[in-house]
């Protein structure tokens, strides 16, 4: 179960959090949550609870209550800190603030205290309410237990503490969230407007803008005690900020403010908190003990990562599904590496572009029908290239090479059909054979020209997730467009303000699943 939407501002949001090193919660909500717990019998008690996990709470203490003033005080400080995990603490005082008697008090309290528990540990939302396919492996653990636990120890601050995420990527966006939540309330910036673009040496007087926006969100320092002598001079130091970035935001690194550019400097600090806070959240989905030997494709960036024994051992680019034929979100193994392999056309694939195409498409890109099926036989040009990595998964999602290698070179990468094709596929599946055991069974199966497997000792956990903010090489927070729509999605079911979608986007119809 989750918590009830609660619609909620950013503007809110931001402002209670730039005000936070301000405000003593404690002080200012005793009298909020004065309690009483010696008025408050086990029939009363039965009576105000309305939550099956707050029963289940109850049942096993014999309803006797728990809220002395100590705890609620400690409860209330845990709350405020909500803020820092891109939450609206308010979310979570609701049915205490609504409570006009002791037992409706304390049943409020322990509401409050499990919700965040479970906001904390799982996550507001559920991500399988919100995506047909969901399967990325999520934390286990029961936060009711934990909570008696807790309260039995009088360890009630620590336990809520450690449920969030732990890892350095999470608190690495949690404080940058603090950050830009705090530059969002004095950020009164008005957008750059759009015009030619402008490179280092050029004059032009959208500059002294531009130079606002990049010491707005830190990529420049402090304006000089003297104006400069040319004010509209596009100068080597922010054409260096500029390339920062652009790196940030996955563009090319040219020090040029053309359009694209222009749109991450107009990309304020109050939406860059927004997408920190839903990618925040993001984060709480995922399982807090992640397999050592992992892959993790992150379908936003269009990147993948390959962790070996605890350690990142290969990034690379990848091209992932185009918006309409997204690549979801799931967990699933690699069982094999498939040298040569044939591609067995999925149906809405050929009726819909391949078939229209005649006979002469076909036999041009060496397709065949076997048993009702188009296949494209094995070679070159194959549109798998020369190396899959099969996935045990239902949804025919994997991993492989392809002969367009150009795509890898865009900036913008989503133009599959759902399935990943990895940059250099060839040598990763050789890195990965080889730390296997296998790699001379693979280069044997690479030399020959027919399909042929290598069955794998060790299948390799697949994570194929979407964050739209991360943290980069060197530890820098980097941002990616919201390519599939998703951010807006979640921040609908997070109560956020919901910005609205650009127009659809054109089908890029190339071979390849």
């Amino acid at each position: 179960m989750r918590i009830p939407l609660l619609t909620a501002s950013l503007a809110a949001l931001l402002t209670a959090t730039a005000c936070s090193d301000h405000a003593d919660p404690v002080e200012a909500k005793t009298a909020e949550l004065a309690v009483a717990p010696d008025d408050v019998s086990a029939e009363d008690l039965r009576g105000a609870v309305t939550d099956e996990r707050v029963a289940r709470f109850y049942e096993a203490r014999q309803w006797e209550p728990v809220w002395t003033v100590e705890r609620a005080e400690t409860l209330v400080a845990a709350l405020h800190d909500a803020r820092r995990h891109g939450m609206d603490d308010t979310r979570f005082r609701k049915e205490v603030a609504a409570a006009d008697n002791p037992a409706a008090k304390e049943a409020a309290l322990t509401f409050a205290a499990i919700t965040y528990a479970d906001a904390l540990a799982n996550g507001l939302v559920d991500p399988t309410e919100l995506r047909e396919i969901y399967t990325v492996p999520r934390p286990r653990g029961d936060v009711v237990a934990g909570l008696t636990q807790a309260i039995a120890a009088e360890q009630l601050e620590p336990w809520l503490a450690s449920l969030a995420p732990q890892d350095a990527e999470y608190k690495a966006l949690s404080e940058a969230f603090l950050s830009y939540s705090q530059r969002a309330a004095q950020d009164k910036a008005q957008p750059i407007p759009a015009g030619e673009a402008i490179g280092q040496g050029d004059s032009d007087p959208r500059v002294p803008a531009i130079a606002a926006a990049l010491r707005a969100n830190g990529y420049l320092g402090e304006a000089p005690e003297e104006p400069p002598a040319k004010p509209s001079l596009f100068a080597p130091a922010m054409a260096a900020a500029v390339k920062r970035l652009q790196e940030d935001y996955g563009l090319e690194a040219d020090g040029v403010v053309g359009p694209s550019t222009l749109e991450r400097l107009n990309t304020g600090a109050a939406e860059r908190a927004r997408i920190l806070a839903i990618n925040l959240e993001r984060r709480r989905w995922l399982d807090r003990a992640p397999p050592a030997t992992r892959i993790d494709v992150n379908t936003a960036a269009a990147e993948l990562d390959y962790w070996h024994d605890g350690t990142p051992v290969h990034r690379t680019r990848v091209v992932v599904g185009q918006p309409g034929w997204e690549t979801p979100q799931l967990g699933s193994p690699i069982v094999r590496l498939v040298a040569n392999p044939n591609w067995t056309v999925p149906k809405s694939i050929a009726e819909e572009e391949i078939i229209p195409k005649g006979p002469g498409y076909m036999a041009a890109n060496d397709m065949v029908w076997r048993d009702g099926w188009i296949v494209q036989r094995s070679g070159p040009e194959s549109a798998l290239g020369l190396v899959k990595f099969d996935m045990d998964n239902p949804h025919a999602i994997y991993l492989h090479d392809t002969p367009a290698k150009s795509l890898f070179e865009q900036e913008e990468r989503h133009a599959s059909h759902g399935c990943v094709r990895v940059h250099d596929a060839v040598g990763f599946a050789r890195m990965v054979a080889e730390r296997q055991g296998k790699l001379g069974e693979f280069d044997k199966a690479m030399t020959g020209r027919e399909e042929s497997f290598v069955e794998l000792p060790k299948p390799i956990p697949v994570r194929l997730i979407y964050q739209t903010a991360f943290v980069g090489p060197g530890g820098r927070v980097l941002f990616r467009p919201d390519a599939y729509g998703w951010d807006e999605d979640l921040a609908r079911a997070l109560g956020l303000e919901v910005r609205q979608r650009g127009p659809a986007p054109v089908h890029v119809s190339l071979p390849g699943p």
